[in-house]
Formats: C-alpha cells, structure tokens, sequence
C-alpha cells in the first residue's frame, strides 16, 4: 500500500477537499445569528437628565446567548406590561451605546463587566438568569412573566423528589463538553504518558505506576487549567475590542489547517508537534522516573517532569483551549460558572488519559503510540478546529445548544472520516 506521502499533490488535495464538503455545506447553510432590535435612546445622564425610576435599562451586545435569552423575556414582559418602558442599549457596534453604558455604570460606583446589563433605578443586575428575572419583575410588581403558557419556569428542569435544575447559563456546557472530548485525544499529551508508563512499568508495580501516572495527570491537568483560565481572562476583557472575534476565529481555521495538513505531511512545514530536540530529554525524563528510589522522591521528579513537559507540549495543545476561552467570553461567562465549566472541561479532557492509565494499571503492559496513530488525530482535531472557526465567523449561535454543538462537532467528525475514507481508497 502507498504512503499518502508519495501520492501526488492533486490527489491529496482531493481526498482532502471531499472530506470538507460537509463542512462546507454546513457554513453555507448556517444562519447568521440575528442583531436584537434596539430602540432609540436618549443622550448620556450628563446630557440630559433620565427618569430612570419609570425605565429598564437593557445594556446588550450581538453573539451573545444570554443577551438573546433576556430579550425574548423582556419581549414578554412589555406584552404583559404596556405601560413598562425598556430601554435597549446595544454596547459594542454602536459608539454613543458603551458611553452611555459606562457613563450610567460609572454613577452607581460599579464598572461595566459584561452583558447583558440591566439598570433599574440605582440597582444594577449583570447576566441573566432566572433569579435575576424573579427580581426585576419583583421590582416591577409583575407577576408571571417568567413563565411559559403552561405556568411552569423556562429556566428549571424539575425532577420531582430529586429537585430542580435551573438550566440558566448552561447552554454551554453542552459546547463544552464535546469540545473537551475531542481535545483530549490529543497526541502530544497521549504519546509523552505512553512514554513515561511505558518507562515506570518495568518496575512490575501497579500501585508505583498508579502513583506516576496519577501525579504526572494531576500536574498537566493543573497546568492547562490555569493556561486555560489565563486565557478567559484575557478574552473576556479584549472582547468588546472590534475584530477579536475574527482573530480568535482565523486562529482556529489556521490551527486546524495546520494539522490537518499534518495528516498528509506531517514532518513537512510548519507544524503544532512536540519539537524534536526536545524529544530527547523527555525519554530521559522518563528514565529519571524509573530509576530505583524513594516514591516520595520519585513524585518530585515526576511533578518536575510533568511541569516541563506541559510547557513543551503547550503549541501542540493550545488550540482548543483558545477556542473554547472565546466562546464562553463572547457569552459572557460570569467567573463562577466559568470555574464549574472548567472542571468539567478538564475532567472530560483527561478521560482517555484516565483510561490509558488505569489498562496500563491492570494489564502492566502499555502500546506505544505510532505516527499513524497520531496524524489520525490530527487529521480529526484539524477537522474540528475549522468547523469551530467557520462557525464562529457565519454562525456562533450555534454551540449555544447541545442540537447545534453536536451538528458542528458531529459534521467536523464526519468529514475526517470521509478524508480518511478517501485517503484509503486512493492508497490501494
């Protein structure tokens, strides 16, 4: 059989361009995510003076799922309340909207966060959720508004004598889930843990290879954990900046080109691997862990280990958390559901990681990754870092449910196994 390396340009081109076809038509198809209608509003208070114990103040931005969840609410509010008037305020694309959305922050002694934004009186309320909903309309002497034509709250999941889940904010953990899995079949991260089990399990110990291969997980995962807080962090206070958006967004479609184009060439070009001279010094990393002496003292090497291995690593890895951060700043994730959204991101992100360990526990024996194996889950994160990145361009709305992450992550799948398919096929 052929290597795809030895077929011609043309060909590899093709196999790759039919694997895209669903990608394609996916973006094509995609709706663009619709501006909320905003209504006019007055000059800023310093320019004239508001009765702002009569108005709702609704400070808002475009692309944002809470921002849309709070507009279909005030849309039923105004219907149920006609004399109520709400004032919408968009914050990024319209200038004379963010001075009077600081101006009117800066009065009550608080500092623009992110939206949505409600302002009624001199309370101010950040985000949506249904506990912010029951309050304004408290405040408002409206009753029932919250509520959908058969009485029951849209924002809680009731689950009889087990309670209710208040589903508000949470439509990105569906995103984040997926998102999570597809990055943990990461061949950076997978081939140095085959390599270091593979070293530690010469001692014939599965209680020695289960304190390792715990801590050298524990120490990565704790690592990309503050990379990827890092960079919320970042993102949430660059976006309201124009064209942050479009960068994040041209960072994925070259991240997943790149690896993508690892699939048909991986030492040709630029590429997102673990650097080669530093490959060296990871085996002898390993062989530092193996050597015979005291667990505790074999733990600091591995914590040392495992600190400069996620340094090295962190080209390889970094794409997803960057998509990830964005998407959930661009929401405007508040940082305690970010840190919930977080854990689970890392736990889901080490799963097969956790599995690798505990086999190599149980059968003392550990494969070793191949080349193959890794230009595969190049090839499958590629395809899924430019669907993420045509979506954030033509329609970001969809990760913000589970049918429309699985729509975007399941077509992304779908073309990597048709390229694969393809790849095949021609190399017979």
């Amino acid at each position: 059989m052929a290597s795809p390396l030895d077929r011609t340009a043309p060909d590899r081109l093709a196999s790759l361009l039919a694997g895209m076809l669903a990608l394609a038509l996916l973006l094509a198809v995609a709706p663009r995510a619709q501006a909320e209608p905003t209504t006019p509003y007055p000059a800023p208070p310093s320019a004239q003076p508001i009765a702002e114990a009569e108005a709702l103040w609704y400070f808002w931005r475009d692309h944002c799922p809470f921002c849309r969840e709070a507009a279909v609410w005030l849309d039923r509010l105004e219907e149920q309340q006609p004399d109520l008037e709400v004032r919408r305020v968009e914050v990024v694309q319209d200038p004379a909207g963010r001075a009077l959305f600081i101006a009117m922050m800066a009065e009550r002694g608080e500092t623009p966060r992110a939206v949505p934004t409600f302002i009624l009186g001199d309370s101010v309320w950040v985000g949506f959720s249904h506990a912010i909903a029951e309050t304004l309309e408290a405040r408002l002497v409206v009753e029932g508004v919250a509520t959908d034509e058969t009485g029951a709250s849209r924002w809680r999941l009731d689950l009889g004598p087990l309670g209710r889940i208040d589903l508000a904010g949470e439509s990105m953990l569906f995103a984040t889930l997926l998102i999570a899995f597809v990055d943990g079949f990461n061949p950076c991260s997978l081939w140095v843990l085959t390599v270091l089990l593979a070293m530690i399990l010469g001692s014939g110990s599965r209680s020695r290879t289960a304190a390792v291969g715990g801590t050298f997980l524990l120490v990565t995962a704790a690592l990309y954990g503050l990379f990827i807080g890092g960079l919320f962090a970042a993102l949430s206070v660059a976006r309201h900046l124009a064209g942050i958006q479009l960068v994040v967004a041209l960072f994925a479609l070259g991240f997943g080109a790149v690896n993508v184009k690892d699939y048909f060439a991986l030492h040709r070009g630029i590429s997102f691997s673990i650097p080669e001279r530093f490959k060296p010094r990871i085996y002898r990393g390993s062989r530092e862990v193996r050597r015979e002496r005291p667990l505790p003292m074999t733990l600091l090497v591995t914590v040392v280990m495992a600190g400069g291995v996620a340094l090295v690593e962190l080209p390889c890895t970094a794409g997803f958390p960057v998509i990830w951060s964005s998407l959930l700043a661009d929401a405007g994730v508040e940082k305690t559901a970010f840190v919930g959204l977080l854990a689970a991101y890392l736990l889901v992100y080490l799963l097969d990681e956790i599995l690798v360990l505990a086999v190599a526990i149980v059968t003392l024996r550990i494969g070793r990754m191949q080349e193959s194996h890794g230009r595969t889950l190049k090839l499958i994160g590629g395809m899924v870092m430019l669907a993420l990145g045509g979506v954030m361009l033509l329609a970001p709305s969809l990760m913000e449910s589970l049918t429309g992450s699985l729509v975007v992550i399941g077509t992304a799948l779908a073309g990597a196994l048709m390229v694969m398919a393809i790849d095949r096929l021609r190399g017979t």
